[in-house]
């Protein structure tokens, strides 16, 4: 309790921080007081305006895109009882992302992000699944050797829309790199669902991954549908992560990194791993996007730049514990 009263003391302290530094500092109680008169709907003048409309956005929007990666991450390592499965490792992010290139490249509007980004992420894994599928059976290792091999093709047809399009190279290269600066509060409307809903049916679905942690036999002789469940968060983890994608780009690690702290220093238990990921990665990418913005002053660095730097070496030492 104590540890999880402290991480909403952190996300706290996050958000005011991240909403008070920038180009003009605004001071903790003028943050809060600009926040206070954005919810009640007073007038806004000053730094009122800079609080509400620019910089609060792009912190919700950060926890909100966190929060989706996050769980999800904890969900595909938990159905697939595998420390290293995330989001990207099964193909998901890499057809939301081509889905959303597609959209790029052939000059459609914003609008059509979103539901191509969640058709790539779909489609990428019922390919993974159709590809790993033994029978009836869903073998984890296949199907995670199965969502590299799709990952990878579409990551190559991104790469190939992206050298036909020299005149948007720019525009596709920095969505693929992940990027929260043009976040507004409809972006973060829209987003809230896709979190909502897919986050809600994983949190339901926790007692379960629970169960599944004792394998599959043993799961299934206390009566757990095992193919189904693995179906249904599979499905759940890919609608977080195409609205995650639809609205910041290509974020990497924060789905790997986040469920290891929160298994290390609160439980396994997937009832309490969930949400505390949830938290943990919001907090975590809003911190990214505050370095992001902050180190190399006044040039801003691609959020999805700074968690990779701090995501990769965590890799190499869970890759190197494993091979220990």
């Amino acid at each position: 309790m104590v540890k999880t009263l402290l991480l909403l003391l952190l996300t706290c302290c996050t958000v005011v921080l991240a909403v008070g530094l920038g180009s003009v500092p605004i001071a903790p109680a003028d943050t809060l007081r600009a926040i206070g008169h954005g919810l009640s709907g007073a007038e806004l003048s000053g730094s009122d305006v800079i609080v509400w409309q620019l910089r609060l956005p792009r912190v919700v929007l950060g926890l909100l895109v966190g929060a989706a990666l996050a769980v999800s991450g904890g969900a595909f390592q938990g159905v697939f009882r595998n420390p290293l499965a995330d989001p990207y490792l099964m193909g998901v992010a890499s057809g939301a992302g081509l889905g959303a290139t597609l959209v790029i490249a052939l000059g459609l509007g914003s609008l059509f992000v979103p539901p191509l980004t969640l058709l790539g992420a779909l489609l990428s894994v019922a390919v993974a699944l159709t590809i790993a599928r033994e029978g009836r059976r869903l073998p984890p290792a296949r199907l995670i050797l199965a969502g590299v091999v799709v990952g990878s093709i579409l990551t190559a047809l991104t790469t190939f829309l992206l050298l036909q399009n020299e005149d948007r190279v720019r525009q596709v290269f920095a969505f693929t790199l992940g990027n929260l600066a043009f976040a507004g509060w409809p972006q973060v409307i829209r987003l809230t669902p896709y979190v909502l809903i897919g986050g809600g049916v994983l949190l339901l679905l926790s007692r379960a991954l629970n169960i599944l942690q004792l394998g599959d036999l043993t799961a299934r002789s206390l009566g757990l549908p095992v193919e189904r469940l693995r179906l249904l968060v599979i499905v759940a983890a890919s609608l977080c992560t195409a609205g995650a994608v639809s609205y910041a780009g290509i974020i990497g690690f924060v789905g790997l990194v986040t469920p290891h702290l929160v298994r290390r220093l609160w439980s396994g238990d997937y009832r309490v791993l969930l949400p505390i990921s949830a938290l943990s990665g919001g907090t975590l990418l809003v911190l990214s996007d505050l370095l992001a913005r902050t180190l190399t002053r006044p040039a801003e660095l691609p959020v999805g730049v700074v968690t990779t730097l701090l995501g990769g070496p965590f890799f190499l030492y869970l890759l190197r514990r494993q091979a220990t």
